[in-house]
């Protein structure tokens, strides 16, 4: 497990927090610290595109593609100095780190080249559509359906279904579905993986209203929404292999971003304890340096598992314990802030009465534990998967 930089990486560090703070301390000021997913949207937006043109939204894509080439060293360190400087939430983290990777590693030389660049380049934004009403934690039951149609124009995929829980569809133009092409398919066999504007006749986008007031959740209905063909990555049918991909790049790099993140808000508890008073009860001393803690074990955890070259389409040991772990670990970080700031986390100022980051963490941290895969399917995930036990009786799929 490689736990240093060398000096040449450490220039690279030096050099991209250089750019980072003359952005953010200039024309992108109004955007440090901004971590609500749907705030400042239009600037964002700018900032994604700026990002784009230095060739940092997607580093390590190669430079054909709008990307730098960056080596994994390189792309830790530039997650970590992004999220040390304070900069917002990305606007197009699901294309870059989610679909890109995706298209680059399982997709075809021409969706490279049609779907790559405006991604690194920030002009097209995309959604990730995997849940519907009744397929959260249990992904293979989606029943989403795709089915091939002829005409003079050429073949399109004609989609109905419905898709929630779907982030930042209301400003995305594209969607990465998973859909059923096979008729009568069950289970994780007749799925594929396809590739849809959300800009046409046939797609609904409604927001959905979070616990926190923000609307980053969508639903989206496709109702006979069409996409061309081409656009299927991999063979169709054979989408559950794709997906499972892409799920192995969401444990990728960017976990060393979402730590430095996590990092920010355990300091900033810390601050708040000495200003109330509350890091005089031995007790929250106590839960403060658990934190910290399990915030390192989790650097390390990340680092053997980035060490470890996952394969394409698989997981690599500490990847299958990572998502369990660090949502455990915030859910109570978000109890240990509610406890530290007492009455005044329960209370927001003035109209229109939005609370305040600590709280609104806490908030948030209740649903880290149930999206992207509750804890328990985590639990059976690493009980079947990683230590090859029986699987659970799953009725007649």
């Amino acid at each position: 497990m490689k736990l240093g930089f060398t000096a040449e990486q450490e220039r690279f560090r030096t050099a991209v927090a250089a750019w980072l703070e003359e952005r953010l301390a200039g024309p992108f000021a109004k955007l440090r610290g901004v971590t609500d997913q749907v705030a400042e949207a239009k600037a964002r937006l700018a900032w994604e595109q700026e990002l784009g043109r230095h060739r940092y939204a997607a580093i390590g894509y190669p430079e054909r593609y709008g990307g730098r080439n960056a080596t994994l060293d390189q792309q830790v360190i530039w997650a970590e100095e992004y999220a040390r400087a304070h900069a917002p939430t990305r606007l197009g983290h699901l294309g870059v780190e989610l679909c890109g990777p995706t298209i680059l590693h399982f997709g075809n030389e021409a969706q490279r080249q049609r779907f790559l660049p405006p991604i690194a380049a920030g002009t097209e934004i995309w959604a990730q559509g995997y849940s519907e009403p009744n397929a959260g934690s249990d992904l293979s039951n989606v029943r989403t359906r795709a089915r091939l149609d002829h005409s003079p124009k050429g073949a399109e995929w004609v989609i109905t279904g419905q898709k929630t829980w779907t982030s930042l569809a209301q400003f995305a133009q594209w969607c990465f579905i998973l859909c059923r092409t096979d008729e009568g398919s069950k289970g994780p066999k007749g799925i594929s993986y396809l590739l849809v504007p959300l800009d046409q006749t046939g797609v609904t986008i409604r927001p959905i209203r979070q616990i926190t007031g923000e609307a980053e959740f969508n639903e989206v209905f496709f109702e006979g929404a069409r996409t061309a063909a081409e656009n299927v990555v991999g063979t169709p049918g054979d989408g559950w292999k794709v997906a499972m991909g892409t799920l192995s790049f969401e444990r990728g790099v960017s976990t060393l971003a979402q730590q430095m993140a996590f990092r920010n808000e355990l300091d900033a508890l810390a601050s708040a304890a000495k200003a109330n008073g509350a890091a005089g009860d031995p007790l929250i001393r106590q839960r403060l340096a658990d934190a910290w803690i399990g915030l390192r074990i989790m650097r390390y955890s990340a680092l053997r598992m980035l060490s470890g070259g996952a394969r394409e389409g698989a997981l690599s040991g500490p990847a299958y314990t990572y998502k369990i772990y660090w949502a455990t670990w915030r859910r109570k970080l978000g109890e240990l802030a509610m406890d530290i700031l007492g009455p005044d986390g329960e209370l927001a100022a003035h109209p229109p009465y939005e609370y305040e980051n600590m709280p609104k963490m806490f908030l948030y941290s209740r649903a880290d534990t149930i999206y992207a895969g509750t804890n328990e399917i985590q639990r059976n995930i690493i009980a079947e998967r990683a230590l090859g036990l029986p699987k659970e009786p799953r009725g007649d799929r």
